[in-house]
């Protein structure tokens, strides 16, 4: 079946850097466009930014500049760096595929001001 593993994330200072992994298992990765969501206590969840097939990327204008998605199809595994941070990226980051619905457990990411 399906899994997701989210890692890496932890409490930084404003303006600090983190990345973020996702490791893929039960899918054919290099196939599958991934997504990185974030929830952030008390809000819906958000979409962040895509990586297609092809590694064409795209993001949410409230990271534009600051968040980088890439992907590793040997490890099956997708990445999210994150710069210049800021308290408003504190949220629970998770990773989704494009095509099956299922969710991982996701890594808190916290940003102290």
């Amino acid at each position: 079946q399906v899994q997701l593993a989210e890692s890496g994330g932890g409490l930084v200072q404003a303006g600090g850097s983190l990345r973020v992994s996702c490791k893929a298992s039960g899918i054919i990765f290099s196939i599958n466009m991934m997504n990185w969501y974030r929830q952030a206590p008390g809000k819906q969840r958000e979409w962040v930014a895509y990586i297609t097939s092809s590694s064409s990327t795209n993001y949410a204008g409230f990271v534009k500049g600051r968040f980088t998605i890439s992907r590793d199809n040997a490890k099956n595994t997708v990445y999210l760096q994150m710069n210049s941070l800021k308290p408003e990226d504190t949220a629970v980051y998770y990773c989704k595929s494009g095509t099956y619905s299922t969710w991982g457990q996701g890594t808190q990411v916290t940003v102290s001001s």
